[in-house]
């Protein structure tokens, strides 16, 4: 049991008897990672040697510090302050599972209400107008700078908000009475971070929806496409996907020949003998035989798309793993001249755009040599990549390689100068793939925008990047100013000057994300299509891949979305099946169902011949075998999509594997 208070007036007598000075506020932080007190250095002029400075009192230097008196009075004031603190951190916790509920309660909502504007009623809208071009233009308005006017603020995406409340965080009252209404620290009145606002939550619902202009691009002409990753063949029994990797450490395992070289290698009965000679080239075999393995997959995802309507795919830039390393790296041809072609002739004959994204690191303006040279590898390895698909003219044209123009090294200017020095560097057919995308740390679209005019590069606006980061001078949140019709027609004119279709990427924040931070990260779906012209390349950059390219087509009644069908859990139609093992249990023989014989013959049951006969039930079941073409393509009935949050129905639940809950599902976000 916690130790009981003194009352005042003997702690009052207390301190008369022992002549103390004046209390002063205790040396003490709260600290919310533990909600631990530490003591901190004492005010100037203070002795060191003098433990009762660390209680908040001063006894006389010749008082004796172990006397009862101030043992009675250490006792009384460390438990005031354990109870004082143990008030703040429930007032933390309740706060903390307030909020929590305010946003689980927003997503919901989010979910549940329909707050945009059916298809029909879009549909009813545009019906009326002479063509696509007509609708665009009155869609959109001029662009408006964002005033500030007085009782308001303007926040960094531009948009007017009312002045936060200032006011101080009231106390608790169980907190305020224990410490008999004395604060112990000044840091110790506030929960929160300064950071953090208990307004979280409001801030997120304010904020202007992503899209927020009355366009949709109906009725639809362009083509949708994905990232990488098909979910769907991902998962299949023997999975389909061009993203097979390693470690570092498997290729230096590789250079050493197996155990049993005519065996095929097991992780245990025949691993890698690090006995025998280790041989450079055998390591770059192993990973050639993965990047062939990743590219032979391009031709059944291809055809698996087609089927379904996509004709638009972002390649991996994992298809050769460590193929730009400097110590690791190799060239693609001669070895994988043959199945890349095929790919192309295959993409070629569907239609299929291709298109490519090098990674976060590649980046030509950073001020260290060893990053752009890097880069350059990196470029270099993506376009021989799409070069060996020897696509037609404009497919390859198409074919372009995306870049992120990277960090702001604390100076744009500088920044763009080193961009420029390092782009003249390039070859010519790196040059004509590559185009520059508006990203969510630090470039928009106004930044990268002159940079793309000067060198003739195009740009590729990002709507979900724009709506974090944006110039607020001359453009607002959302997608309404980013639509105005001159600045549209900027961008376009960068890609019309090199005769290369226009491409897009849509994407939205996960439910519930309010800071640029938590809002980087894109949701598992897309609620609905940005204002982007209806015959667009538009790349749906999204969790769920294939499947959030599905809910457009099934929301919007996009061409063949009557094919697309829902998945059985656990279940496809599109996997071979063998005979399943059937148990037959040897019935015992009874004593009493057996009859007399003559000595010459053998004993007769009587469920062979008698009532018993029909309990010998006969289980006949057969297999089932699908042809290589039809093998995870979705079976006769087309079964592919999944509903939101189900990804566990693609697959049997492992065993004492817990199910998946919507719940997790989104926090995943």
């Amino acid at each position: 049991m916690p130790r009981k208070s003194k009352s005042p007036k003997k702690t009052e007598t207390s301190l008369t008897s022992l002549k103390v000075e004046d209390t002063v506020a205790p040396q003490v932080h709260l600290r919310r990672s533990n909600r631990r007190w530490s003591k901190t250095m004492p005010p100037e002029g203070a002795s060191d040697s003098n433990p009762g400075n660390a209680l908040g009192f001063r006894p006389p230097a010749d008082e004796d510090l172990n006397s009862e008196e101030i043992r009675e009075y250490k006792d009384t004031m460390k438990e005031d302050m354990r109870l004082a603190i143990e008030g703040l951190a429930r007032m933390e916790r309740r706060l903390r599972s307030a909020t929590k509920c305010q946003k689980l309660q927003i997503e919901q909502e989010a979910r549940s209400s329909g707050t945009r504007k059916s298809v029909l009623e879009v549909m009813d809208q545009t019906a009326d107008a002479d063509d696509d071009a007509s609708v665009i233009q009155n869609a959109s308005i001029k662009l408006t700078k964002p005033t500030k006017g007085p009782g308001t603020e303007v926040e960094k995406g531009g948009q007017q908000l009312p002045t936060p409340d200032e006011e101080e965080d009231r106390k608790d009252d169980y907190a305020r009475d224990i410490s008999k209404g004395a604060s112990l620290d000044p840091e110790s009145r506030r929960i929160d971070a300064p950071e953090e606002a208990p307004d979280v939550p409001e801030r997120g619902a304010a904020r202007t929806p992503p899209v927020n202009s009355p366009y949709l691009p109906l009725p639809w002409k362009g083509r949708l496409g994905y990232a990488c990753l098909n979910t769907y063949l991902r998962s299949a029994k023997t999975p389909i996907f061009c993203s097979r990797t390693c470690r570092m450490a498997s290729i230096i395992d590789h250079r050493y020949p197996l155990f049993d070289e005519s065996q095929p290698e097991h992780p245990v009965k025949n691993r890698p003998d690090k006995s025998k000679e280790p041989s450079i080239e055998r390591g770059q075999k192993f990973l050639q035989t993965l990047g062939l393995a990743n590219a032979r997959d391009i031709v059944r995802m291809l055809r698996w798309n087609d089927k379904y309507g996509i004709k638009f795919m972002r390649l991996s830039s994992e298809m050769f793993p460590f193929a730009s390393h400097p110590e690791h790296g190799y060239r693609l041809a001669p070895f994988a001249s043959e199945v890349l072609a095929e790919a192309g002739r295959v993409a070629a004959e569907l239609g299929h755009r291709l298109t490519v994204h090098p990674g976060q690191f590649t980046q030509i303006g950073s001020p260290r040599k060893e990053v752009v040279d890097a880069a350059i590898r990196d470029l270099e390895y993506h376009d021989e990549m799409l070069s060996l698909l020897q696509l037609p003219e404009q497919q390859d044209r198409d074919a372009v390689m995306i870049l992120h123009m990277g960090g702001v090294y604390g100076d744009k200017a500088a920044t763009l100068d080193r961009f420029r020095q390092n782009y003249a560097k390039l070859s010519p057919s790196i040059k004509a793939r590559l185009v520059l995308e508006n990203d969510d740390v630090g470039w928009t679209v106004h930044d990268l925008l002159p940079i793309c005019e000067e060198l003739n590069i195009p740009l590729v606006l990002d709507y979900h990047h724009h709506n974090i980061l944006f110039d607020s001078t001359k453009c607002r949140e959302g997608t309404l100013d980013i639509s105005d019709p001159e600045l549209q027609a900027r961008i376009t004119a960068t890609w019309t000057r090199k005769g290369i279709k226009q491409k897009m990427h849509y994407s939205e924040p996960c439910p519930g994300a309010v800071t640029p931070r938590d809002r980087r990260k894109h949701s598992p779906r897309v609620a609905t299509l940005p204002p982007c012209p209806p015959d667009m390349d538009l790349m749906i950059e999204a969790k769920d891949k294939e499947q959030a390219v599905f809910e457009l087509m099934r929301n919007f009644k996009l061409p063949m979305f009557e094919r697309i069908n829902d998945v059985i859990p656990h279940e496809r139609e599109d996997e071979s099946r063998p005979d399943p093992p059937v148990s037959r249990k040897k019935q015992k023989t009874a004593t009493n169902l057996k009859r007399k014989r003559a000595p010459d013959e053998e004993t007769i049951e009587m469920n062979d011949i008698g009532a018993g006969a029909s309990d010998q039930e006969q289980v006949v079941i057969t297999g089932k075998e699908i042809s290589d073409e039809d093998y995870a393509m979705g079976g006769p009935n087309n079964r592919v999509y999944w509903p939101p949050g189900q990804e566990d129905w693609l697959k049997p639940m492992k065993r004492g594997a817990k199910p998946m809950r919507t719940n997790d599902w989104q926090d995943e976000c």
